[in-house]
């Protein structure tokens, strides 16, 4: 890993994770097979290039991270994508990126698909497209002797909380100071890292009292942590996921890829895989946005 080498908490949380339990999902992603009618919706200049480049944040596991070799990506969104290149005829280039880079990577041509954990939001899409293909929470985590209870937004009043740097979390954690204070409660005091990496350190060393990620990644930090965090509270504020797109139709091939996969079994077997099929969904649309 790039990000503060030699620290425990980067060791546990990126390359250890490869040796989570779960299966290599090569063989899961090798059986989605093309369709001639999702390939036909992708847009000709997209389909004469023969490949996408696929953009996500390999420090949200199990969604996306790096395995144990340092610099291959995986996860679950790293899986699906691969799938939906499969459906497509396309070749999928997964690359590594900061979170808040994805979005303007898609405007400016460098990335054809952010799939890295995106909550699809009402003011995301005036950006970009989204196809739903999950739904998460946001949770929190803590060290593992933190006596404190953080249960929903209302917890972090008075309190240092380590977020991602782009994601819903920081928005939440930011619009809750002026809850905050509105109910005559000392603000929270938001701590923001470029990566998850680094808002895991800021945690283990007492710099934040507590993390604030999506749901499903608080119980896989704590899962792979051998008892340095615990999951603190319960999920709240539940809301679609959204593979991002630039706003040039290949959401609709996106979708029907999507689909396909679940009649499939694929999209099944590949969130199964990552032990995060609580999340699943059954019905994928554009533009999902609930807020």
């Amino acid at each position: 890993m790039r990000w503060f080498a030699g620290l425990a908490v980067v060791t546990v949380l990126a390359a250890g994770c490869a040796s989570s339990g779960t299966k290599s999902a090569s063989s899961t992603v090798a059986t989605a097979k093309k369709d001639a009618a999702a390939v036909a919706l992708v847009p000709a200049a997209v389909r004469s290039k023969g490949a996408i480049a696929v953009a996500l944040d390999a420090t949200y596991a199990p969604d996306e991270f790096l395995a144990a070799d340092g610099h291959t990506v995986t996860g679950m969104d790293a899986d699906l994508a691969q799938a939906i290149g499969h459906v497509l005829g396309l070749t999928v280039n997964l690359q590594n990126a900061t979170f808040d880079t994805i979005i303007p990577g898609l405007l400016s041509g460098k990335f054809d698909l952010g799939a890295s954990s995106f909550t699809d939001t009402k003011e995301r899409e005036k950006q970009v497209d989204f196809v739903t293909y999950f739904s998460s929470g946001e949770g929190f985590y803590v060290a593992s002797g933190n006596k404190t209870t953080f249960d929903g937004l209302d917890s972090l009043c008075g309190h240092n909380v380590a977020v991602e740097s782009g994601t819903t979390e920081q928005s939440d954690a930011e619009a809750q100071v002026k809850a905050c204070q509105s109910a005559g409660k000392p603000a929270d005091n938001v701590l923001v890292f470029q990566d998850q990496n680094a808002a895991n350190l800021a945690v283990s060393t007492g710099r934040a009292e507590v993390g604030f990620v999506d749901s499903q990644v608080a119980a896989y930090i704590v899962q792979q942590s051998k008892g340095q965090f615990k999951v603190s509270g319960q999920p709240f504020a539940t809301a679609p996921y959204g593979l991002a797109l630039p706003k040039n139709g290949m959401a609709a091939a996106v979708l029907a890829a999507l689909k396909d996969l679940m009649a499939s079994g694929v999209y099944t077997k590949v969130v199964q895989n990552w032990n995060v099929q609580s999340g699943a969904i059954t019905n994928p649309v554009i533009n999902g946005a609930t807020s």
